[in-house]
């Protein structure tokens, strides 16, 4: 089973790239699952179910999110209804949607987990604990498991890869929107990378419009940013996982400038 997973989308240029490409990306790399992280879709601060529907209808399976999924009043509702949008499964109990999704691909019993830290991000619960529990709810027939780790540390995002390291197909980073360049597969089966990175535009500061987040760091009354428009890349990931253990063959990452 061959996995594409799409760092965090940011604003418009994000969405637009993946509308353009999803399908080329899905036809070069023959993807059976198409994963993509969707908290700063809506001007870069989580979503809203125009978006996310149409997203769904261009070709994307399943989304993951973090700590700015709920920054619209629109996401509660939606993510209740919407079993494909994940947000953090350490999140405390009673929030409104679920941070795990099972289901059938191809064939194949599947599930995408989504995690969120702890170190330097707003309070949740013990996400290794969290991923404990709910992968021993799982079936033993879903071998093919990812995990979507939204973090700043990248300390707290390795050691998950370790803590889950033959219990899963695929741990993977996101939330910094900058690329890391340690793609592996630990020993035992589970591929690995600390940060997918961001698609959206990088003429700016993390998808963000650089003379507002400059006047951020230099001024006391500066408001929030806008996004940026322009040099817009698509950073994702293909994991090739074999259906019968679940363990990975191969992870592959992908940065590539976007032109509509």
């Amino acid at each position: 089973m061959r996995i594409l997973i799409i760092g965090d989308v940011v604003a418009k240029p994000g969405r637009v790239a993946v509308l353009e490409r999803i399908q080329d990306l899905r036809e070069q790399f023959s993807i059976d699952l198409a994963v993509l992280n969707a908290e700063n879709l809506a001007a870069g601060f989580s979503i809203t179910p125009t978006i996310c529907e149409q997203l769904f209808a261009a070709g994307v399976d399943v989304m993951t999110s973090g700590n700015h999924i709920f920054d619209k009043k629109e996401a509660a509702p939606y993510i209740e209804k919407q079993p494909r949008l994940l947000r953090p499964a350490n999140y405390p109990a009673g929030t409104p949607g679920s941070g795990l999704w099972s289901g059938e691909v191809a064939g194949t019993r599947v599930a995408v987990l989504n995690l969120m830290g702890r170190v330097f991000m707003p309070p949740s619960d013990d996400p290794f604990r969290t991923a404990d529990a709910l992968l021993s709810a799982l079936s033993s027939e879903t071998k093919v498991r990812i995990v979507d780790m939204h973090a700043e540390a990248t300390s707290e995002k390795v050691a998950m890869g370790w803590y889950l390291d033959g219990r899963v197909s695929a741990v993977v980073g996101t939330h910094t929107h900058v690329q890391t360049a340690d793609e592996r597969i630990l020993p035992r089966g589970t591929a690995y990378l600390t940060d997918i990175g961001m698609t959206g535009s990088y003429d700016g500061v993390i998808g963000m419009d650089k003379a507002d987040v400059l006047a951020r760091f230099t001024s006391v009354t500066a408001g929030r940013a806008g996004h940026a428009t322009g040099d817009v890349h698509i950073c994702a990931v293909v994991i090739d996982v074999d259906e019968e253990t679940g363990k990975a063959r191969s992870i592959e990452r992908i940065n590539r400038p976007h032109q509509s």
